[in-house]
């Protein structure tokens, strides 16, 4: 081997430990503000660890503590969805919450659906009159076609009209082996979650118009998967690829469809899913170190319903995930 190039491979050599002793001698410095929660937004957001805490299904945000926040003080309306009007199911707790009365801030009226939690579905109700729109609430059962069939009549009685449609109830339960996955588990799961979205946006298309949108809640777990999800992250797939493939075959009728796709998000959701001292460390895994508050999501969902807003968007999967680890 010809010599001449020895001293510099030897300078190079040392280049390189001088760079890896610059790094070395700084590392772990800062260690204790890497362990912090990242507070970036409008207001400061609960962070973990959250008291430990089990509910019964399907959950009740009044008993969740800390208390959801899904008011959006900060948020100033401007008409994004004036005189429109809108359904949700699930919008009597959670995200779902949060959606409605952001939408009745910028202008539309609301038919709340939920499935047995009364309470909250009155407090949204109340909250989306408090922004001076009108709001119904409807019981029932989001995998039965007959109610997403009545549900949109309501709306339409109630409203004269139908513009925006937010499948969003889930069914969501952890199971530690594939073997405890029931077969009454896995029905309830896609039941609520596939089926219960095909029932609503079948009732509802013919009632849209053009300028219409379809926003659906898919979920992180739909795209990077979930070991102790298996059905739950099989539908958010699922639902994930029919909004996808529902925007190209609307785009015709001038009715677009995408989905938000949240992460860990501070909802009555995981209480009734996780055992409490799971609920305690709820959303540190992510790049946040802290679960999303609703209202922190519901804002991906104004922007794809309204159409001043994202008029040449569709078909898209939108996700609001506190960030992407570099592993």
């Amino acid at each position: 081997m010809d010599d001449r190039f020895e001293p510099r491979a030897e300078r190079i050599a040392d280049q390189e430990r001088k760079i890896q002793a610059e790094i070395d001698a700084k590392a772990g410095e800062g260690g204790e503000d890497s362990d912090k929660a990242v507070q970036a937004g409008a207001r400061r957001y609960p962070e973990p660890p959250f008291p430990e805490q089990h509910q019964s299904k399907p959950g009740n945000e009044a008993a969740l503590d800390p208390a959801p926040l899904y008011d959006a003080p900060f948020w100033k309306g401007s008409g994004k969805l004036e005189g429109m009007a809108a359904i949700i199911t699930g919008a009597d707790s959670g995200i779902g919450r949060a959606v409605a009365v952001l939408f009745a801030r910028e202008g539309c009226d609301v038919a709340i659906c939920h499935l047995d939690e009364e309470e909250d579905a009155a407090d949204t109700k109340a909250a989306v009159e408090a922004e001076g729109r009108k709001a119904i609430v409807l019981k029932g059962d989001a995998a039965d076609p007959a109610f997403s069939e009545a549900a949109v009549k309501a709306a339409l009685d109630a409203f004269g009209r139908l513009d925006v449609v937010v499948p969003n109830a889930a069914f969501q339960e952890h199971v530690e082996a594939l073997e405890d996955l029931t077969l009454e588990h896995f029905d309830r799961t896609l039941k609520t979650n596939l089926y219960g979205y095909f029932h609503l946006v079948k009732a509802a298309v013919p009632h849209l118009k053009a300028g219409g949108s379809i926003v659906m809640t898919g979920s992180v777990t739909g795209i990077m998967g979930n070991d102790n999800l298996l059905d739950y992250s099989m539908t958010k797939g699922g639902i994930h690829a029919f909004a996808r493939s529902l925007g190209t075959h609307l785009a015709p009728r001038g009715i677009r469809v995408n989905v938000v796709a949240p992460g860990p998000v501070w909802t009555p959701l995981n209480p009734a899913d996780r055992q409490a001292d799971k609920v305690a460390q709820f959303g540190a895994q992510t790049v946040m170190k802290r679960p999303a508050q609703p209202e922190e999501i519901a804002p991906a969902f104004v922007f794809l319903a309204s159409p001043q807003m994202s008029s040449y968007i569709t078909g898209e999967v939108l996700p609001v995930i506190g960030g992407y680890s570099g592993g």
